[in-house]
């Protein structure tokens, strides 16, 4: 199966491997096996660690930090010696040790060639609440997510039509009407099955076909993310309230207005209550925070008031299953408010695979444009559509306030650009 991080493993490669790299993201979405496949295919060496699995691997580095007493007793314990220009070293669920993290900044400052790759469940927690000195400036950190739908047409067999709608996008010239279907048709098996490997490599073994599929994986991830929260908490309070912020979200993207609402988890919710519940899930990778700005300006990051903010999570499979959607609901494009929701979680997802910030934009009580995106072209609105209704009024208002270049409208309808408006298929959002 092939991910869109290995190019970042093989930048990482050419860089030299100075520093060591640091993969972070959420649970279940691949991150073991494609370094695992990126060291035995591009190192004549390879060793991996698991450091929570491993105790006597876990107490080298409870012992000293030092990187050459950590090599020579990693030699002793594999009972030989390690040809450190030839091999990468991958030190797995690396959150059990913060001395682990500790003893990078000695990697990267020794003069021998050390090639490490390290990786973890909850790491991004890990290291928002380090107690130690972080490292900082010694390590390169990437951060890795669930398959987005392009990652999806490769693992599908479906090259020529992804090449297809790149060309189309391109030229923004409509895709032929047979293949738009079929594009639309997997977009939607997409939102059923989402981006975990586990699930896409399912429904790959299963024809591609929706109905063999097997749901329960999704629904066991979710279970596993629920004891992850239990796990790795020592408050049995804060647990808890990390667990319903999770589980609220459905409901809060609900609403029409899907900024988030702490009343909603419950009658005494407060931004005090549940405020580091949210980062600790956001700092997980199991949601993803999308910030509405106060105007659309450069840089965007420093208009966003901190206080309005919507929700999603990570991967769009994982909201179809919290929220029981049936199949043929998506599949038959049967007509209910809550698809909306889903598409827009998707676009948050996409936009998240790029490593872009989320914002959105509102403006009176009334008018909001689901995203706001920076690019080369300038601060440009990108509306959210689930079907081809594609008529805003917010979006309108937001063209005649602020006079982008031109804007992005994301639906069902074909490749087009009319009155300014770029008009991008559902599954095309992956180029933008």
């Amino acid at each position: 199966m092939i991910r869109l991080f290995e190019k970042k493993l093989l930048d990482w490669k050419e860089s030299g491997m100075k520093k060591p790299l640091m993969v972070i993201g959420a649970r279940q979405i691949g991150k073991t096996y494609t370094i695992d496949k990126f060291g035995r295919e591009n190192f004549e060496q390879y060793l991996y660690f698991n450091l929570e699995q491993n105790e006597e691997i876990r107490n080298i580095f409870e012992k000293t930090i030092n990187e050459v007493k950590i090599i020579e007793e990693i030699e002793l314990y594999i009972g030989k010696k390690i040809d450190l220009d030839k091999t990468l070293l991958f030190f797995d669920e690396v959150q059990v040790s913060e001395n682990f993290i500790v003893s990078l900044k000695y990697f990267n400052e020794s003069e021998k060639p050390y090639k490490i790759v390290c990786a973890g469940s909850l790491l991004g927690v890990k290291i928002n609440r380090f107690h130690s000195s972080f490292p900082v400036g010694k390590i390169r950190m990437e951060y890795m997510y669930p398959m987005n739908f392009e990652e999806f047409l490769m693992a599908t067999g479906k090259e020529l039509l992804l090449e297809k709608i790149k060309d189309c996008y391109a030229k923004m010239e409509p895709m032929p009407t047979f293949a738009h279907e079929q594009a639309l048709t997997l977009y939607k098996q997409y939102l059923c099955v989402g981006g975990m490997p586990e699930s896409v490599n399912n429904f790959v073994e299963n024809d591609l076909d929706i109905l063999k599929y097997d749901s329960k994986i999704i629904s066991n991830i979710v279970e596993m993310y629920i004891a992850d929260m239990k796990k790795y908490i020592k408050s049995n309070i804060e647990s808890v309230k990390i667990e319903k912020v999770y589980k609220n979200i459905p409901s809060q993207l609900a609403k029409d207005k899907k900024t988030f609402k702490y009343n909603l988890i419950d009658e005494d919710g407060r931004k005090r209550k549940y405020e580091t519940p949210i980062e600790w899930l956001v700092s997980a990778g199991m949601i993803l925070a999308s910030y509405k700005i106060k105007k659309p300006e450069i840089p965007l990051k420093v208009y966003i008031d901190e206080d309005m903010f919507k929700l999603y999570l990570s991967d769009v499979g994982l909201l179809t299953s919290i929220s029981e959607i049936k199949y043929p609901d998506i599949m038959l494009e049967r007509n209910f408010e809550f698809k909306g929701a889903i598409t827009e979680n998707y676009i948050a997802q996409e936009f998240a695979v790029k490593s872009s910030s989320l914002y959105y934009w509102t403006y009176g009580k009334n008018a909001e444009v689901d995203f706001v995106i920076y690019n080369e072209d300038g601060i440009i609105p990108v509306e959210v559509k689930s079907g081809e209704n594609v008529k805003s009024t917010s979006l309108n208002i937001y063209i005649r306030e602020n006079k982008p270049k031109y804007s992005i409208r994301i639906s069902s309808k074909n490749f087009g650009f009319e009155n300014n408006i770029k008009s991008i298929p559902l599954y095309a959002a992956f180029l933008i």
